[in-house]
């Protein structure tokens, strides 16, 4: 990233990389990282894929910042479950930062890829009931923090089986496809 993108990044991130809520996600761990690093990673390509898809990129920037925003893993309560957790971050997010509904939604809807896994691949082992409409992104900016986080989570997690990355992998292009259209 140029210094001018990386200043123009930064100034739309600032407050929440410097708040001790936010500051707390660094004791997290997530796919073999911290929550920090993860979210950072993932705001930077939602960044970099809202200039090249002329998203809101103040949205597209924070939104990906805060898409983990929970405390603890997923494991340690019903609240961080797998499709449970984006609406525990969106509601953080709301409570400690000034996000908009555009944020909030995107925020909300990042984890559509993990729907459509359960729907393509019906024998993987989800408890949780979810619907296709009511984890869709609504917005460019929705559907460039799921696809961001899937491809940071990809790369993430690369050192685990190959059907899971071969999983992720399908469902980018599905990803790419619904995008599109």
């Amino acid at each position: 990233m140029t210094k001018r993108l990386k200043c123009e990044f930064d100034e739309y991130v600032c407050d929440i990389l410097n708040n001790e809520h936010f500051l707390e996600t660094k004791k997290d761990l997530h796919h073999g990282t911290s929550k920090y690093e993860h979210s950072l990673r993932v705001a930077k390509l939602s960044y970099r894929l809202g200039r090249c898809f002329k998203a809101d990129l103040r949205s597209v920037s924070r939104a990906g910042l805060l898409h983990d925003f929970f405390y603890g893993t997923r494991k340690d309560s019903p609240e961080n479950s797998y499709l449970r957790h984006p609406v525990t971050a969106a509601n953080n997010a709301k409570k400690y930062f000034n996000v908009t509904e555009l944020e909030a939604e995107a925020i909300k809807t990042h984890m559509f890829h993990h729907v459509l896994i359960k729907k393509i691949f019906p024998f993987i082992n989800r408890k949780e009931k979810a619907s296709i409409k009511e984890f869709k992104p609504k917005s460019k900016e929705g559907w460039i923090i799921c696809a961001s986080d899937l491809i940071v989570s990809v790369g993430e997690c690369e050192r685990f089986q190959f059907t899971y990355a071969f999983n992720v992998a399908v469902l980018l292009v599905f990803n790419i496809i619904l995008f599109k259209n």
